[in-house]
């Protein structure tokens, strides 16, 4: 969760919303991401969903069976289906969004059997430092938008 946390931070630096993740597999990280929506202008361009692309391209395959995927944040619907469909067997997250989360904060699509697989949860892993990045992001949002 720390490398995950370290991609949250690049994208912080950026102007994006904070959300970092990587794909590790078998012992070592193969794929980073962190939030590139804004600056790609791409609604697909979440964390999960680069750092899925990234693991794929370096392992040579779309299956990225017995890999773990760490994000900072629950991951939506969009991302979930992406896991489910790249065959990631677990997924590690930070905090909890209650108003997008697809693990159980908004919905809990992670729980189901799709497509004959099941896909391993842990939530809550470094919550505090997950959710103080989005704090601090949303802080300066509104303090630049007030003046």
């Amino acid at each position: 969760m720390t490398d995950a946390l370290k991609e949250a931070r690049q994208a912080l630096e950026a102007g994006e919303v904070p959300i970092g993740a990587v794909v590790v597999h078998r012992g070592r990280v193969v794929g980073r991401g962190h939030n590139r929506m804004e600056s790609l202008r791409d609604a697909t361009a979440h964390a999960e969903i680069i750092a899925i692309g990234a693991a794929s391209g370096a392992l040579g395959d779309w299956r990225l069976e017995g890999a773990t995927l760490y994000v900072t944040v629950e991951p939506c619907m969009m991302c979930i289906g992406a896991m489910f469909w790249a065959r990631i067997s677990r997924v590690v997250f930070g905090a909890v969004d209650k108003r997008g989360g697809a693990c159980g904060g908004a919905a809990d699509l992670g729980r189901l059997k799709y497509l004959d697989r099941e896909l391993t949860i842990d939530g809550g892993v470094l919550e505090g430092e997950c959710r103080g990045l989005l704090k601090e992001f949303f802080d300066c949002m509104r303090k630049n938008d007030s003046e």
